[in-house]
């Protein structure tokens, strides 16, 4: 199968081993990795701080971009769930309904990571093998926008290796939110305290997640309070095997 990579941003400009991860693990399961030169953001940033028609050309652009195939994946679901919930939204609201339409067909086949792997490829074991205690944080826009449910959950347990351990409270938000860190740094603080504590209480060598975004925030906690406990993404923990292990880079 080829499946086209929409990277996001922040994996694109900050954590590219995430990207790398991504196309590692779809080449190994024997699929066809393809990279549209052309994309660049989502525009989630713009819609969810009430520009929502600067957002437009980043929707023509994804759009355009992607449209010709058949497969789309991210490894965020964040960014999935804003393709799959703003865009033709944000069409429509300024009077491009062809916009609209076309948007809507190419989220139809835009795919978070896990449900790529478990919805449509049917695979839950990858033949990753990840020597490590690990525990997972669900992130908001996967957990509630695109109900992925347990399926990260399901490739984890089936990594050889691993030590898997459920986080306590796990549904709850580690404080990120984009610009809610910056605008509310009081809660967002308190929030990420206790998401770190529940961490910590697991005894975990590595947190995992699906989006850059939440591992940026919990890493950076992690790190500045010299923890030892290191950030992962779910496409780092699947991506490597026993002959072919993956490093994987601090994110702090």
């Amino acid at each position: 199968m080829q499946i086209a990579l929409f990277v996001t941003c922040l994996a694109d400009t900050i954590f590219p081993d995430v990207g790398m991860a991504t196309v590692r693990l779809l080449e190994r399961l024997g699929h066809r990795v393809v990279f549209p030169t052309a994309q660049t953001c989502c525009g989630q940033m713009h819609v969810n701080t009430g520009y929502q028609r600067e957002a437009i050309p980043l929707v023509r652009r994804y759009v355009d971009g992607f449209e010709p195939f058949d497969v789309i994946v991210a490894p965020s679901g964040s960014c999935i769930g804003s393709i799959r919930h703003q865009h033709a939204m944000v069409a429509r609201n300024f009077g491009d309904d062809a916009l609209a339409a076309r948007a809507e067909r190419v989220a139809e086949r835009s795919y978070e990571l896990s449900e790529l792997l478990v919805d449509v490829l049917g695979v839950t074991d990858v033949g990753a093998h990840f020597p490590h205690r690990v525990t997972y944080h669900p992130t908001c826009h996967s957990l509630r926008m695109l109900r992925v449910g347990d399926r990260p959950l399901q490739l984890l347990r089936a990594v050889a290796g691993i030590d898997f351990v459920e986080l306590a409270d796990a549904d709850e938000c580690c404080g990120f939110g984009g610009t809610f860190a910056l605008k509310n740094a009081d809660v967002s603080t308190a929030m990420l305290a206790d998401k770190m504590r529940n961490v910590l209480s697991t005894d975990a060598e590595y947190a995992a997640a699906s989006d850059a975004s939440c591992l940026m925030q919990i890493g950076g906690g992690l790190s500045r309070l010299r923890t030892g406990v290191r950030t992962v993404h779910l496409a780092q923990v699947l991506a490597g095997t026993v002959d072919r292990p993956w490093e994987v880079a601090s994110w702090s």
